[in-house]
């Protein structure tokens, strides 16, 4: 019960419209995994903790300074008690297009894991396993410091070319049954590294990375 598996999106938006894709719909899918897993009543071997973050669209700050609080300062790569204890961080923000896959951020050790644990979504769609990093949101401040992170692969749908950072990001560009998917998908991801008999195979830790010198 010490060791942690950790799921989450961030909470804060851009302010052209209501962050309805941006990261509402994230926000949605990762509470409604913990409360299909509540509602289940599962017993889980590891303990469950969701996050919803802040300050993503300001440079990844909350995910970034809780994991320099709880895992581990990038600028000095010394890990503090509890970097042993994460299993792995699964995050999801990338508007409200449906799981297609997950992008295995350069770990190809989780290839057969994730193969097995998407099996039985492939009739979802669920099939595509990357070794391809995927970039600007809060599973890279785990991946930072060499914790297993994780971002879905998604439905692009019109994130990128009408919703994100727009005033178009609003309520009506929420498909519905595509997050039901999505937040089925999470909670059998969730449950399936809280049950493992083994915590997630890790990269290796990354060299520390020290704030430049200012300019005198």
């Amino acid at each position: 019960k010490d060791e942690i598996v950790m799921l989450g999106a961030h909470l804060d938006s851009w302010h052209g419209g209501t962050g309805a894709t941006d990261n509402a719909a994230g926000c949605t899918v990762a509470l409604e995994a913990v409360r299909i897993l509540t509602a289940l009543n599962l017993k889980m071997d590891r303990t469950v903790r969701i996050a919803l973050w802040d300050a993503e669209e300001e440079g990844l700050i909350g995910s970034r300074e809780y994991v320099k609080m709880h895992f581990a300062d990038r600028e000095t790569m010394q890990p503090k008690p509890e970097y042993a204890q994460l299993s792995g961080y699964f995050n999801f923000d990338n508007g409200s297009g449906k799981i297609r896959g997950v992008n295995l951020q350069g770990n190809d050790m989780m290839r057969p894991i994730f193969e097995a644990w998407l099996a039985p979504f492939k009739d979802l769609g669920a099939s595509t396993i990357t070794i391809r990093n995927t970039g600007g949101t809060d599973h890279l401040s785990f991946d930072a410091v060499g914790l297993p992170g994780f971002q879905f692969v998604q439905d692009p749908l019109d994130y990128m070319s009408r919703t994100h950072h727009s005033n178009m990001d609003v309520y009506d560009r929420v498909q519905k049954n595509d997050l039901m998917q999505a937040a089925a998908i999470m909670a059998a991801v969730v449950y399936d590294a809280a049950t493992r008999p083994e915590m997630l195979p890790r990269k290796p830790m990354p060299k520390p990375q020290p704030k430049p010198e200012p300019a005198k």
